[in-house]
């Protein structure tokens, strides 16, 4: 089938950019849209023409690379899923699709459908890791976690910094993955001597990095491709509330 593309062509964060027109024929069904626009970039370079510059990595939903906006949703319109899980089976042949990258102050445009989310490292690098003493792996079983709890933990550790949820936010804010991070340490026995400095820390690094504050829309929910709650963000205000008035840091 024959499918229509609008894709944002820019060079780098310091120029202007626009939407381009451009077909792709014989496309299978099967296809991934990665795979398409793959074809798509053969074609180009086979004509002298400078390729659409895009994020990937696994193409398996792992990693969160393929990070794009698809007819103006975060990784596309499957619920649930990431970019590199859309199949060109979902579309009919001579359908337009509008590819875009993700519209955030704190993810500028490197180039095309590639942005910078360096501003997620930092936010980690500030205080989603723990430095206390574990042991060895064979001493895993020595500290007991309630299955409840690392169930819940297990579900928020799911989320793949992908940046889905701020680039869903009117707000573009990055209190979703900042509030699934904190969850994950915080309510683990090995995160808890540090669960104060880590919530003070990541809000801290979040607001320095310009990403927008929260106003419970619920588009960041809606768009994630591993369905964090945005119940993780009420536990993150508690945390870092509790954290504000029982630190003893200047």
């Amino acid at each position: 089938m024959k499918i229509n593309l609008k894709v944002w062509r820019q060079k780098n964060e310091n120029t202007a950019g626009k939407m381009v027109d451009y077909s792709v024929n014989e496309v299978s069904p099967d296809m991934s849209i990665l795979e398409m626009v793959d074809v798509l970039n053969d074609d180009l370079i086979r004509k002298g023409d400078d390729p659409i510059a895009f994020d990937h990595d696994c193409r398996e939903g792992i990693c969160g690379m393929c990070s794009m906006v698809v007819d103006g949703r975060p990784h596309g319109p499957q619920h649930g899923a990431t970019t590199c899980q859309l199949y060109m089976r979902n579309y009919k042949d001579g359908d337009t699709i509008y590819l875009e990258p993700f519209r955030a102050h704190a993810f500028p445009v490197v180039k095309d459908l590639v942005v910078n989310r360096g501003a997620f490292d930092r936010i980690i690098a500030a205080g989603g890791f723990i430095s206390v003493s574990t042991g060895q792996a064979q001493d895993a079983n020595n500290l007991t976690v309630e299955k409840a709890v690392a169930e819940r933990a297990m579900d928020v550790a799911a989320c793949i910094g992908c940046g889905a949820c701020v680039a869903a936010c009117p707000n573009g804010s990055a209190m979703l993955f900042v509030s699934a991070k904190v969850s994950h340490l915080n309510q683990l026995p090995q995160g808890k001597p540090e669960a104060s400095r880590r919530a003070i820390n990541m809000v801290k690094q979040m607001d320095a990095e310009g990403f927008g504050r929260c106003s419970n829309v619920g588009a960041c929910e809606a768009e994630c491709p591993k369905e964090i709650s945005i119940t993780n963000i009420a536990r993150l205000n508690r945390e870092y509330l509790k954290a504000v008035f029982t630190s003893t840091e200047e």
